[in-house]
């Protein structure tokens, strides 16, 4: 969803084009895995693909449903992970979603290996495919740290991320409660990388030391076995599947989690934060507070289409 909006705000700037909505997609051997349901882990899977359908319909959006109806002269996406075969020949501008995995071992062997798939290392590898024209980020935090990784410095533009340019808004929320210590969970182990979650729950009741304990679980993670160890380990949380998490961090006295893009929201609010990210890199990376993101990078996209 986080994506699904940041494109639905961006859509909203530019009244003057035909605008076409597609949950994120694949081609090729990845849509076979996507078909045999092997690919549930991730935004290309069924359950989040279905829940992008439901929020286009719900707010009335064109959809084309993997781009096939029409010759586009621009296309907009949240990820290059996977860069599908029919928008291979078009503009694109990429937009930073929101955090990036840590440099792992498949970073270093993708950026030694190229042609290797970038959807097995993750988003430690975002912006490395260069099938883009642009790629818009949150700061010049961002910036820096995609240029160290490897992406073409004169391609970046700092625009601000529509979701995390104006993080005060979430104060303005109907969520009925305040001061509590707030969990983001990751999706780690969906990813195949090792979370011991139960010494994860553990040091958020440590943490807590006797206040209301909140969990939100990520979108992506198997919610059934989520919930079924906090249930265990901590019984007295409250669990939330869906909703609004930047609302419930503007909420929050206290926020935790390992590595997860709230942790922006959480951070641009002054909220006490415990998270696996260096404090201080935080404040580096942190974006930019104009609420301006979705113009600016609807502006990168009319000098794409020559409309300046």
């Amino acid at each position: 969803m986080n994506q699904t909006t940041q494109m639905h705000q961006i859509a909203d700037e530019l009244v003057e084009c035909d605008n076409y909505f597609t949950p994120h997609y694949a081609t090729g051997f990845v849509d076979v895995l996507r078909k045999f349901r092997l690919a549930e882990m991730s935004v290309i899977g069924y359950r989040l693909a279905n829940r992008c359908l439901e929020y286009l319909k719900l707010h009335n959006l064109s959809v084309d449903y993997g781009g096939r109806k029409y010759d586009y002269d621009l296309v907009v996406t949240c990820a290059d992970l996977i860069v599908q075969k029919n928008i291979r020949d078009k503009k694109v501008i990429l937009v930073q979603e929101g955090m990036v995995d840590p440099i792992n071992f498949v970073y270093h062997l993708i950026k030694k290996f190229p042609f290797l798939p970038h959807w097995w290392a993750g988003t430690n590898v975002a912006g490395l495919n260069d099938q883009y024209i642009y790629f818009c980020v949150a700061s010049d935090g961002y910036r820096d740290l995609f240029v160290e990784r490897g992406v073409n410095h004169n391609k970046i533009r700092i625009t601000g991320i529509p979701n995390f340019d104006n993080c005060r808004k979430y104060y303005d929320n109907d969520f009925p409660h305040r001061d509590y210590v707030l969990v983001c969970t990751s999706d780690f182990r969906e990813k195949y990388r090792y979370e011991n979650r139960k010494q994860f729950i553990r040091q958020a009741l440590e943490i807590a030391n006797g206040r209301q304990l909140f969990f939100k679980l990520h979108p992506s993670e198997n919610h059934t076995r989520a919930e079924a160890e906090i249930k265990r380990w901590a019984p007295d949380a409250l669990v939330y599947k869906t909703g609004s998490a930047e609302e419930m961090v503007a909420n929050c006295q206290t926020f935790i989690t390992r590595f997860s893009s709230t942790v922006l929201v959480a951070a641009a609010l002054g909220k006490e934060t415990v998270s696996d990210i260096d404090p201080d890199e935080l404040k580096v990376l942190a974006p930019v507070q104009h609420a301006k993101a979705a113009k600016n990078i609807a502006d990168v996209c009319r000098e794409l289409l020559n409309l300046v």
